[in-house]
């Protein structure tokens, strides 16, 4: 079994998180600027065997995709170009800055810390993650 990678892409910077091999529990890994996240990728892959790539879905409160679509959209379809048997998967991110921010505040982190747009992006893919694979679960459950 392979882990699975998910990627909070951004403007500028992108979280990056991965399950253990056994996908059960999500661990943010690290946030890289987005012009480097193909070459982030590339090497992660050749380094550890990931078996799905998890993107953010930015969608506004209606349900319609977010301004930063434009730039997860292109990426997705590279993504799927260079690594065609990894399959690559949307997933809701609504909410996930906001529930960084407070696991940040309920940790304990001082308000500087608290700044740190990259520890947010990081988690917030974090929380992509474990939102996927427990609801991967509720899915096994209810069948």
């Amino acid at each position: 079994m392979g882990r699975i990678l998910a990627l909070d892409v951004g403007k500028k910077r992108t979280g990056i998180a991965a399950t253990d091999p056994l996908q059960l529990i999500a661990n943010g890994l690290t946030t890289v600027a987005t012009i480097d996240l193909m070459e982030f990728v590339l090497h992660y892959v050749k380094m550890e065997e990931v078996e799905r790539i998890i993107l953010g879905y930015p969608k506004r409160m209606n349900n319609e995709d977010s301004e930063n679509m434009k730039r997860v959209l292109p990426f997705m379809n590279r993504l799927k170009k260079t690594f065609p048997a990894v399959p690559v998967e949307l997933y809701d991110e609504r909410f996930t800055s906001i529930l960084a921010r407070q696991a940040m505040l309920d940790g304990g982190l001082k308000k500087k810390d608290r700044r740190n747009k990259a520890l947010v992006d990081e988690i917030s893919a974090t929380i992509i993650l474990q939102s996927y694979l427990e609801s991967k679960r509720n899915k096994l459950t209810y069948k």
